[in-house]
């Protein structure tokens, strides 16, 4: 397998699952954006010769840095991780990086035949149409790695499209779910990083405490298993252990309950169709165990009511959302926007772009950075 991502959260998460299946898992090329030293300490545990290095700087960092075994292969940029994403030796490719970098490498590896394990879901969420016909075209298999749809995958296979009357997708709320409203105008990023449940990078951390991660993966959702979006909801489920419920149309459920550890669904696609021993202990109902299950309240989470809006709008709108929603984090993060302005900064770029079908991938990137430009502009705003 290639590992694209390999520093973060999911990447730290995909190599104790490797390293608990070595007889059955081979990792033959890896890459980070920029942590150019880890990445040369994972070269050298799982025995790696194909590396990059996003990050050009970093790369040339890591060129001078002597730190990789003999005979590495050190590639950097995007084309570094489309080269990766196309290794003969690979059959399966997990895309882990964050935002829309991960887009081409992965276009790129069904297009070589590949299957592919998406653990980014802006790239369904941006160029879903594009991804699912390269997908079609090529005969990759596309394994869900978010434990949401992970969830779905398991509980669906076996039954007929036609028999899946909805998916109801959990959430946990993230940091703020029972703070009272008027103390979220206080809100510091600090607060916000401080997810209950999971371990998780700034950015997707955040985007918990808003629940736009959840209308994000209803975007993906739909993709990822040809739903209509009046198929696709969520709730609210603070224990974060049931990750989803499939109702079929004679009214039965079907849900996937696993422990808040990434290393589950990590493991289901990598070596599905088969199953394993895992890296981490199961639940255990010998102990005290409540699941508790609510409605999501919209008003509270504004940024999950404009992703379904732009589920059902379709077209560019899902990649509008997606981009307003990064600039409008990134700037709560760096301290330049209050954490309520967080919606209002999307709402208004979805208003800003007009909105169109696109029929090229390049008609959708354009469209992402028409919507990065509007959603900076409207930052002045509500600063």
């Amino acid at each position: 397998m290639v590992l694209l991502g390999a520093t973060g959260s999911i990447g730290e998460s995909t190599l104790r699952v490797l390293s608990a299946h070595r007889d059955r898992l081979e990792l033959v090329g890896v890459a980070a954006r920029t942590n150019h030293a880890r990445l040369a300490q994972i070269a050298r545990d799982f025995g790696v010769k194909h590396v990059a290095v996003y990050d050009e700087a970093a790369g040339a960092a890591a060129r001078a840095s002597g730190a990789f075994p003999a005979g590495t292969v050190l590639r950097t940029g995007l084309p570094g991780l489309i080269e990766l994403a196309q290794l003969p030796a690979a059959d399966i490719v997990l895309v882990a990086v964050v935002g829309t970098t991960g887009l081409e490498p992965a276009l790129a590896a069904l297009a070589a035949g590949k299957d592919l394990a998406l653990a980014s879901k802006e790239i369904l969420v941006l160029a879903g149409k594009f991804i699912m016909a390269e997908a079609r075209r090529h005969g990759g298999k596309l394994l869900p790695v978010d434990s949401e749809h992970s969830a779905v995958f398991q509980c669906l296979e076996g039954h007929p499209q036609a028999g899946i009357r909805r998916i109801v997708l959990t959430a946990s709320g993230g940091a703020f779910r029972d703070w009272p409203h008027e103390r979220l105008a206080h809100v510091t990023p600090e607060d916000a990083t401080k997810h209950p449940n999971w371990s998780m990078g700034p950015k997707i951390t955040v985007d918990s405490a808003t629940l736009a991660n959840k209308g994000l993966e209803l975007i993906e959702a739909q993709w990822l298993f040809n739903l209509r979006p009046e198929q696709c909801t969520a709730v609210l489920h603070p224990q974060s252990i049931v990750h989803c419920l499939v109702e079929f149309t004679d009214g039965a459920m079907l849900a996937q309950l696993s422990p808040p550890s990434m290393t589950f669904p990590i493991q289901h696609a990598l070596l599905h169709p088969d199953r394993a021993p895992g890296v981490e202990p199961a639940l255990d109902f010998t102990r005290l165990l409540g699941l508790e299950f609510r409605p999501v309240d919209e008003l509270r989470f504004p940024c999950f009511n404009l992703a379904r809006q732009a589920m059902v709008a379709g077209g560019i709108a899902p990649a509008v959302f997606n981009a307003a929603n990064e600039v409008a984090v990134a700037a709560f993060l760096g301290g330049r926007l209050p954490f309520l302005a967080i919606p209002r900064v999307i709402d208004e770029t979805l208003q800003d772009v007009k909105h169109f079908e696109p029929e090229s991938l390049a008609a959708v990137l354009e469209a992402d950075a028409a919507a990065r430009r509007a959603a900076t502009a409207r930052l002045r705003r509500h600063a």
